[in-house]
């Protein structure tokens, strides 16, 4: 009897641990980062000329006039498939008071970016979701263009 209170214990405490490390902040760099701020540069409040050198950076023109760093920002994304009706997919993305959706396609590809980031999957009721929170990537041109591997960083919440 005394084991298994100990059990229940070390169970409860062991789903703790679990619980507050996938809410810990995660990071992606290079090739994963600039996906990351690819696929979600085109929805966020971006000004059009750094929307269009995250373009041409993840289409592979790493030869942009533009020299700034540009830091693509999201507050939350959720993503949802569902494995019962298969065309179902959709995205949220928040930024600040304004959501954006968007389904199909362009859903799949942040869906599959933030997996290849490593966010962690999750499903209910047929449904398969990913979320993040605090999204930050920084993209820095004079880096990318030296074609060393550097040059894009995130920063990110995994989950709600």
């Amino acid at each position: 009897m005394r084991f298994a209170g100990l059990t229940t214990l070390a169970g409860a405490l062991a789903l703790a641990a679990v619980s507050a490390a996938s809410a810990a902040p995660a990071t992606a760099s290079g090739s994963v980062a600039l996906a990351l701020a690819g696929v979600v540069a085109p929805y966020s409040p971006l000004p059009a000329a750094e929307k269009a050198a995250v373009a041409a950076f993840f289409n592979g023109d790493s030869h942009v006039a533009y020299a700034k760093k540009i830091i693509v920002t999201a507050d939350k994304i959720v993503c949802r498939a569902s494995n019962v009706d298969i065309t179902s997919r959709s995205c949220q993305l928040t930024f600040g008071s304004h959501t954006r959706t968007v389904k199909g396609r362009q859903a799949n590809e942040i869906f599959a970016t933030e997996a290849l980031a490593g966010v962690p999957s999750d499903g209910a009721a047929g449904t398969i979701f990913e979320s993040l929170t605090k999204l930050s990537c920084t993209l820095d041109p004079k880096m990318i263009k030296e074609n060393g591997g550097g040059g894009a960083d995130c920063t990110l919440e995994p989950g709600n």
